[in-house]
């Protein structure tokens, strides 16, 4: 393959505009012959540069509302035609078909289209066709022909003309290619996912996934993987759309931990109270309501004070200065809320390593979405658990109805064991947690150790008897024998909100009237493996 090339020759076709004009002037004044369409030749020559329109290139006017303008062999000669090739060249001449060197080309607005709400007929019509097969064939012959899909690459095409004296190398090109390649990808991958939902095709034949780069990481969940951070193109408040205000770069970890925090906290609107998740590997180690947000900081916080160290904390409502010096009172790695004032800034200002992200708003938690997990040789992808309860939804089946304050309570753990790794149990007295059992194999065994750890918050907190006394247990999936519910009997809980659905059913709602409980089903699983 040839290395240094010449760009003598461009075709310039874009929706959007940014940048455009400069990128012209500079290409014209390194003596860049420009070919345009449509509104990109009239923003061209509005700035007094001159162009040539394609339609006079291909003999044939733009048609059918602009559908038909660069699918000709003039173009697509152009882009394909191999220059070392001597049939090639000799067709090129005969046929009067000349080389395009560049193709600058960004796509029908197809993604900001479907996220505006627009209906079926508008999204067809902004499925680009002339666009991305340009980019393809440009692309495929990148021994000759530079192929630019974004406009951050303007810069640094005019860097390697200027370095290589109006040409650019192979490897440049290469790099190119790849890119352009990997835009039609998720292209294509935009408008069969957005299709397969307006048909109703719940589980279509082939499912895409693409991305776009936010940022490498310095290493995965650990220093010998590799990892870098991609974006959906979705506009979700949380981690991939928050600013970050101070701090070092978020880690691998920190990303998926603050995601973690950020979708638990979203599930307490603002109206209700102030409210804090602390995250600690994936799991909550303490949430809670509270009169304010310090408040409800602090109670998070005495949960588990040990795990709280060098956690994530999720915040529902605008970060003030009061919750901001609680904080810096222990390390901390990021602090997620809607907002921030500027006094709160000025606080973390003083701690130079922790991360400050502000969001805009809460994540919608009964918005739908789809989640997916790789599995070897292939991939998992299921609907986002937006299931969510109210207290109309419960079914009492004890003999012992459960209190309105019981109610309340069971209500807030219920939806803090949806984001606790299964199998989960969480204690909740009085709006906060007070013990969380995450990810073990045995549902005993996670009622145990949130008992235990409830213990451990007494001793740190220096109350005279274990919080679990008077609280009530939510279990993310149906007590398969008694022995889970009787543990949590014994540590002290009133009352019991689980799905129900066991085959022993009646033998754990004979269990917890023997035992004096409240319980209530909810007919609804949140496993979080």
């Amino acid at each position: 393959m040839t290395d240094l090339v010449p760009v003598r020759r461009a075709l310039l076709s874009v929706s959007d505009k940014t940048g455009l004009v400069e990128l012209g002037q500079a290409l014209a004044a390194r003596g860049v012959e420009l070919l345009s369409t449509g509104g990109t030749a009239k923003a061209l020559r509005e700035a007094g540069l001159g162009v040539v329109d394609v339609a006079e290139v291909t003999g044939f006017p733009e048609m059918m509302d602009g559908r038909v303008k660069t699918l000709h062999p003039m173009v697509h000669g152009g882009l394909l035609a191999l220059r070392d090739n001597p049939e090639h060249l000799a067709a090129m001449e005969t046929h009067g078909i000349a080389g395009i060197d560049l193709l600058v080309v960004n796509l029908y607005p197809f993604e900001a289209t479907v996220a505006k709400g627009a209906d079926y007929a508008e999204c067809v019509e902004n499925i680009d066709i002339g666009g991305p097969a340009m980019i393809r064939a440009g692309a495929k012959n990148h021994a000759f022909v530079n192929v630019v899909v974004d406009t951050e690459d303007y810069a640094a095409l005019l860097a390697e003309l200027d370095a290589n004296d109006g040409a650019t190398s192979l490897a440049f090109r290469q790099q190119l290619a790849q890119t352009a390649y990997a835009r039609t990808g998720a292209y294509d991958a935009a408008v069969s996912t957005w299709m397969a939902g307006a048909i109703g095709q719940d589980a279509p034949r082939r499912r895409v996934v693409a991305g776009s780069l936010a940022q490498t990481l310095r290493y995965g969940e650990n220093p010998h993987q590799r990892a870098a951070f991609y974006l959906d193109g979705s506009d979700r408040p949380g981690v991939a759309t928050a600013k970050q205000w101070q701090g070092k770069e978020l880690s691998y970890n920190n990303i998926n931990d603050t995601d973690a925090a950020f979708e638990l906290v979203s599930e307490f609107l603002p109206a209700d109270g102030p409210a804090c998740a602390i995250i600690k590997h994936a799991n909550p180690c303490g949430v809670a309501r509270g009169a304010s947000l310090e408040e409800a900081y602090r109670r998070a916080f005495d949960c588990d004070r040990t795990s709280a160290f060098g956690g994530i904390i999720a915040l529902n409502m605008k970060l003030d200065e009061a919750t901001a010096r609680a904080i810096c009172e222990i390390f901390t790695e990021v602090v997620i809320a809607p907002a921030a004032d500027d006094a709160a800034k000025e606080v973390f200002a003083a701690k130079k390593n922790l991360r400050l992200l502000t969001t805009g708003g809460l994540a919608n938690p009964a918005a739908a979405g789809m989640t997916i997990r790789q599995v070897s040789g292939g991939f998992l992808a299921q609907d986002k658990d937006n299931g969510r309860i109210t207290a109309d939804d419960l079914k009492v089946v004890t003999q012992k109805a459960p209190t309105e304050a019981e109610i309340a309570d069971m209500l807030f753990a219920w939806t803090v064991g949806k984001h606790v790794k299964s199998n989960a149990i969480v204690y909740v007295k009085d709006g906060a947690t007070v013990g969380v059992g995450a990810g073990q194999m045995s549902r005993v065994d996670s009622t145990r150790i949130a008992a235990r750890k409830a213990q451990d918050m007494a001793e740190a907190v220096g109350l005279p008897d274990t919080p679990t006394k008077g609280s009530v247990v939510a279990s993310d999936a149906f007590f398969p024998f008694p022995d889970g519910l009787l543990t949590a009997a014994e540590a002290g809980a009133t009352a019991v909100i689980q799905p129900g659905g066991s085959m022993r059913d009646d033998e754990v709602i004979a269990a917890a009237d023997e035992a004096g409980l409240a319980m209530v089903f909810t007919g609804m699983r949140h496993f979080r493996h």
